[in-house]
């Protein structure tokens, strides 16, 4: 497990073109999921239900089992614990994410925060810190939102 953190960061958190497209892909799950972490945590109270509704959008979003999004998460929070800041994973994922992938990321970010039935305020400010990070305009934030509010996007891939 450890050698599969190392490989994520030794790789510079930025796929080449000419790179294993899925070694690429499993990066870019892996800075998403350690986001999405990130923002569970920003309270102090990783609820369950806030555990719930991430296990399910990340079998979801990427297709996995649940022992696969169960080791992704795994992965993802030992990354997150490893990190100094969120820029390596917002860097990777503004330059490989389309703006509908952004998008759906957001909406999932939106989803989790709320999953408890509760928005926090350290919650809200890091949702908005990191669609800056993502290089999300603030409107395109709202209408993530929305969306979520109204049903939902389609997947990420």
């Amino acid at each position: 497990m450890l050698e599969s953190i190392r490989r994520f960061f030794s790789s510079s958190m930025m796929p080449e073109p000419e790179a294993d497209p899925q070694a690429a892909r499993a990066d870019l799950r892996l800075a998403a999921c350690a986001l999405l972490l990130e923002l569970a945590h920003a309270d102090s109270d990783f609820t369950q239900e806030e555990r719930d509704h991430l296990g399910g959008a990340v079998r979801r979003q990427f297709g996995l089992d649940a022992g696969q999004a169960e080791k992704l998460l795994r992965l993802a929070e030992e990354a997150r614990a490893e990190a100094v800041d969120l820029w390596q994973f917002t860097s990777l994922i503004a330059d490989n994410y389309s703006l509908g992938q952004k998008m759906v990321l957001a909406e999932i970010m939106w989803g989790l925060v709320y999953s408890d039935g509760d928005l926090s305020g350290k919650e809200d400010y890091l949702m908005r810190k990191i669609s800056n990070l993502l290089r999300l305009e603030p409107g395109y934030l709202a209408e993530a939102r929305k969306r979520l509010e109204d049903g939902g996007y389609p997947a990420i891939e």
